[in-house]
């Protein structure tokens, strides 16, 4: 039998998110680079990599809510995090995740802080595409030019693999530190943990 993660509709949210004495907070679990870009007004930003019930249960406790509701792009991640953290109803915290995140949340019109200077494709993007262009690239020069250029998707896919199994990716702290993805001169940082 398989358990269904308690959620929330953006319409219901958003009525409760509005009230001035909620006790209901919003937690981003998505990257920094996609909060940065574009996020919830009100919005705190753990993201899922390194949520933790306990971490979740502090930062309740210390804005004085019993509600807790998660929200990522679409509901994917922000439902893996409520379900990790479902144990904290034992402490009277309710831990919901927003049905369709940030995007259903637009789509019923509701606003979004944007900030426009940043880069449209998250980091993770980013990576997928350089990673894919290296192996196709790798693999079309080994097959027309020299087969050892053979070499270049495989360091690429054990790069790949590092990443998988220890959670460390040099080519997305790479793209991160690129121009294009870094806040412009004079500009406030615009998420906070």
């Amino acid at each position: 039998m398989q358990l269904t993660t308690p959620s929330i509709d953006v319409r219901t949210f958003a009525q409760l998110f509005a009230q001035p004495a909620s006790s209901c907070i919003l937690i981003d679990v998505r990257e920094s680079d996609e909060h940065a870009r574009e996020r919830i007004d009100g919005a705190t930003l753990i993201p899922l990599a390194s949520l933790t019930p306990r971490q979740l249960a502090e930062h309740a406790q210390t804005r004085g809510a019993t509600r807790v509701v998660v929200h990522c792009k679409s509901g994917g991640r922000s439902g893996q995090a409520a379900a990790r953290c479902q144990s904290l109803a034992n402490e009277g915290i309710e831990v919901l995740s927003l049905d369709g995140g940030i995007t259903a949340w637009k789509a019923a019109g509701f606003p979004t802080v944007v900030d426009s200077s940043r880069v449209s494709l998250s980091i993770m993007q980013q990576t997928h595409l350089v990673a894919g262009g290296g192996v196709f690239l790798g693999t079309a020069l080994g097959f027309f030019v020299r087969v050892e250029f053979l070499a270049i998707p495989a360091f690429i896919g054990a790069g790949l693999l590092f990443a998988g199994a220890t959670g460390w990716c040099g080519m997305a702290l790479i793209l991160a530190k690129m121009p294009w993805n870094r806040a412009p001169r004079g500009a406030a940082a615009s998420c906070k943990l």
